[in-house]
């Protein structure tokens, strides 16, 4: 796909391709790399080039991107003594290893932009400023030594780091979020730029699915630029899938569409494509002028003003702003009448009763054999509790407990919501069973069982059986199908879709589980509706938040999954779902996906 992702962002008016680098996807073991397939960054960057755009590098190696545990292999955690993102001797050398690892292989290349590459700016960390105040007497000399070791890795092109007000010389700060009009970077010799412009947010599962109206992102985009701004990231433009498990948690879904004007499909979202394009020529169209010196701004009522740039040779170029929150106005300015809309720019049972207590995220509970329910937290409170009766008998009773994490903690501020005592560390998080296990209402009372001999298994047998290939699926015996069996593997042959359309897979009928085609792993399902209510009709004017204007609700937060067309063969392509809760298997299919 990413010849056309990449021809569509050019077509919509862009100039430079901003990705992230993701240790835990070219790292997932220690000293072993992975550059092939989907994680072929010299590829990726190369396809940039040859599109004549530019390329913005971000190693991080720190990402967020509500991608598992935060772009970081898991491995890392385990490295003795370590600590992440502050003063810390082992993080420090492992992170210092894979920045120089990445930059060595992008000069190998020959792609940083003095070596007629593409590559003209790179990221180190990401958005740590908001963590420094909880991070501790080791935050900011780890904020400065991290600015430090990336420039001494003389890449020949600026680095950056977003959201880090005290960004050391000469490394540049730059803003992150819906509005950056505000933003002025630490001094006056560092150009103003928006690494980040949140074209939507992000769906978890239970959550309704956000929307960005393209008005009030054009009025953003606009009013930076307006301001003195000089460079402007979508984020996302294509957001795309998080396939297998890269979905960070907790309950982030596996779609990443994040509202993008190139939808997860790879398709145009209209009208914020066209929209944005048009916004694009606009300011290309005054760039002569935008750039030869500050504007004047004139008043043209209590909350209109024009920012007026000119040039020595005459040529002029103004941005008139309304900034009230709800009305519309009509203004006059250079001897014309101009309609400028609201926040515009013109541009009880007998039996013993078990309890126990999970830091996350899922969680089935089996007693002797016999499934008792499940349990399961959500996105503002992944922890959850299962308190039930189960029928015991005299002697030795078995207890299974089968706990699964909707991807792993990304840590970004928001979490402090329900995490605060965490901050950045989240080396140090958990999910899964803790303890305690309690079992109450027996004759002699209440059990703790909490220091019993416990056993555990980590991972799907299925799954090392290779279960989900075609040639793993080939050495067991399958049964009939179980039809809303839980903790069941199914399998099923299918015929691509005739055409070239982007294909979706509908597991709407489904409970919970993972999905595989021809062995790549398309991810996490999940059939959890969203609240009924917080839908209401949608209007751009005002200040733009994830929870304003969203659908779904009281819906599935995702029935449809992305296969890529890459994955498929005309016919014999083999679907494996494994289902945990279980599913109407009659009700899954296939689809294709397309612009009307």
């Amino acid at each position: 796909m990413w010849p056309g992702l990449i021809q569509k962002a050019k077509d919509g008016g862009l100039d430079v391709i901003q990705t992230y680098v993701f240790w835990n996807g070219h790292e997932p073991v220690k000293g072993q790399y992975y550059f092939s397939d989907r994680y072929d960054l010299v590829r990726f960057v190369k396809l940039a080039k040859q599109a004549g755009l530019y390329v913005h590098l971000r190693i991080g190696p720190y990402v967020c991107a509500e991608w598992n545990f935060g772009g970081f292999p898991v491995w890392l955690k385990y490295v003795p003594g370590i600590s992440f993102r502050t003063d810390n001797g082992p993080f420090k050398a492992e992170m210092q290893r894979f920045v120089e690892k990445i930059v060595s292989m992008m000069k190998s290349e020959r792609l940083f932009e003095w070596q007629g590459g593409p590559i003209i700016m790179s990221q180190v960390e990401n958005e740590f400023g908001p963590m420094e105040s909880v991070g501790g007497s080791g935050a900011k000399p780890y904020a400065n030594w991290a600015a430090k070791m990336a420039v001494a890795t003389n890449t020949g092109v600026p680095w950056v780091m977003c959201k880090q007000e005290d960004a050391p010389d000469p490394v540049i700060n730059t803003c992150n979020g819906f509005y950056c009009d505000y933003f002025t970077p630490n001094k006056k010799n560092k150009p103003t730029m928006w690494t980040e412009a949140w074209t939507g947010w992000f769906t978890s599962f239970g959550g309704a699915v956000p929307h960005r109206p393209v008005e009030d992102m054009a009025f953003a985009v606009a009013r930076f630029i307006q301001k003195g701004g000089s460079f402007v990231n979508y984020y996302m433009y294509h957001g795309g899938t998080n396939f297998g498990r890269t979905a960070g948690g907790p309950f982030i879904a596996t779609s990443y569409d994040y509202d993008a004007p190139i939808d997860e499909y790879g398709l145009l979202r209209q009208p914020k494509w066209g929209h944005l394009r048009d916004l694009h020529k606009a300011i290309k169209q005054a760039e002569p002028v935008l750039v030869s010196g500050d504007p004047t701004v004139q008043s043209l009522g209590n909350y209109e003003k024009a920012y007026v740039f000119k040039s020595k040779n005459g040529a002029c170029a103004a941005f008139l702003s309304n900034y009230h929150m709800n009305a519309a106005v009509k203004v006059r300015f250079n001897g014309r009448h101009v309609n400028i809309g609201a926040n515009e720019l013109a541009k009880n049972g007998q039996w013993p009763q078990l309890t126990i207590y999970s830091a996350g995220h899922s969680m089935q509970v089996f007693v002797n054999g016999k499934s008792y329910g499940s349990v399961y937290g959500g996105y503002n409170n992944p922890k959850l509790t299962y308190d039930g009766h189960v029928k015991m008998w005299q002697g030795s009773n078995k207890i299974s407990i089968l706990s699964s994490a909707v991807g792993l903690p990304v840590s970004w501020p928001q979490l402090s919501l329900f995490m605060p005592n965490d901050g950045n560390h989240f080396e140090r998080w958990n999910v899964g069973v803790l303890g305690p296990v309690t079992v109450s209402g027996l004759n002699s009372g209440k059990r703790d069982l909490s220091h019993q001999k416990w056993t555990y298994q980590v991972g799907l047998k299925g799954e090392s059986l290779g279960l989900h290939t075609v040639a793993g699926s080939s050495s067991v015996e399958w049964g009939g199908p179980g039809n809303k069996q839980p903790l069941t593997w199914h399998k099923a042959l299918f015929t691509a879709p005739v055409g070239s359309d982007p294909v979706a897979l509908d597991m709407g009928s489904m409970g919970k589980g993972q999905m595989w085609v021809n062995g790549h792993h398309v991810g996490r399902y999940w059939s959890y509706k969203a609240p009924s209510g917080g839908c209401g009709r949608c209007s751009y004017a005002g200040t733009y938040r994830q929870d304003k204007c969203r659908s779904n609700c009281g819906e599935l937060s995702q029935r449809w999954y992305h296969v890529p067309r890459s994955w498929l063969k005309p016919g014999g392509n083999l679907l494996v779902v494994l289902e945990e809760y279980g599913g109407d298997l009659a009700g899954v299919a296939m689809a294709t996906r397309r612009t009307t």
